[in-house]
């Protein structure tokens, strides 16, 4: 650490000590700018979900070349816990499989029993054809914690959770051997293309259309459990006028969204009813189960 500018160290001294858990990454948790960075995050938010602290380093090169010094560690992302530096990606990937990180954190060691899964044979028939020049490779399946899913050919690192349906094996990391429970894997011929279909009864409940008359006959029922309503619109439309209740959705909306339970009713609202889904669909990735779409708008409900 000798070669740190100590203006620097001490800028980094109080970052790492302004949260148990604090990760120095690219970009940010909600839009990483590397594929590490992006890992990293989707395991602290499986264990933590917004419950840790982070510093985007492509906004600092004092900090993102400080920290490799200070840490003895040539690359980003860089995790800490406790004051005490833990590692980068690879290391923190396997800590997350084997359950030690889930100690270190104070949580409990995961269940590692494969998921049960079903497939059926035209899909194995096809995967099998594609795996036939893979070599030592094996299948991969990743379930993220927006319920994105893919298949990939990688080689295993020896901690890998292991499910074998029919006389395939598929390699998974245990968050997504927990959202893998299962699935159904199946072979569609569409007018479009045809290819590999998960259905996944795990994955949060579509959105729903939601019609300013339910949203009033909402306000109106007694004892009912009144919805958290968030207007996407900027800021100068927001203040034009909105839903009653409705807060503009921004930093601190979706810091207050993400604290709550997962079956809070949600409902997002923008002009006419468009890029609300957007904002509605995201928080339905992230587990929510109670996501309402304003038809409409605030068009809709000013009329």
């Amino acid at each position: 650490m000798s070669n740190i500018d100590q203006a620097v160290k001490q800028r980094i001294d109080d970052l790492i000590q302004s949260d148990k858990v604090f990760l120095f990454m690219k970009g940010n948790p909600q839009t990483p700018m590397c594929g590490f960075s992006g890992n990293t995050v989707k395991m602290l938010n499986d264990l933590l979900g917004n419950q840790y602290s982070t510093f985007n380093v492509l906004e600092d090169n004092a900090i993102r070349e400080g920290i490799k010094t200070y840490s003895d560690w040539p690359t980003i992302p860089q995790l800490y816990i406790n004051q005490e530096f833990v590692g980068g990606n690879d290391i923190i990937s396997e800590m997350f499989n084997t359950g030690e990180l889930h100690e270190m954190l104070g949580l409990k060691k995961p269940d590692r029993t494969p998921p049960e899964m079903s497939i059926s044979d035209e899909a194995l028939n096809h995967i099998k054809e594609g795996m036939k020049e893979a070599g030592s490779h094996k299948l991969f399946l990743s379930i993220d914690d927006q319920f994105n899913t893919r298949f990939s050919l990688d080689t295993p690192k020896g901690y890998e959770v292991v499910a074998t349906v029919k006389d395939l094996d598929i390699y998974m990391d245990i968050g997504t051997a927990e959202r893998a429970q299962n699935i159904e894997i199946s072979w569609i011929e569409e007018l479009q293309g045809s290819g590999l279909r998960i259905k996944n009864p795990n994955e949060p409940p579509a959105v729903q259309e939601l019609s300013v008359a339910e949203l009033q006959d909402w306000f109106d029922t007694d004892n009912a459990e009144n919805p958290k309503i968030y207007d996407v619109r900027p800021e100068d439309k927001v203040a034009e006028g909105t839903v009653p209740g409705a807060k503009r959705l921004d930093k601190n909306a979706i810091e207050e969204i993400e604290s709550m339970d997962k079956e809070t009713p949600l409902v997002f609202l923008c002009q006419v009813g468009q890029s609300s889904m957007a904002a509605a669909e995201y928080f339905r990735k992230k587990g929510y189960t109670k996501v309402f779409n304003l038809t409409g708008g605030y068009n809709a409900w000013n009329d």
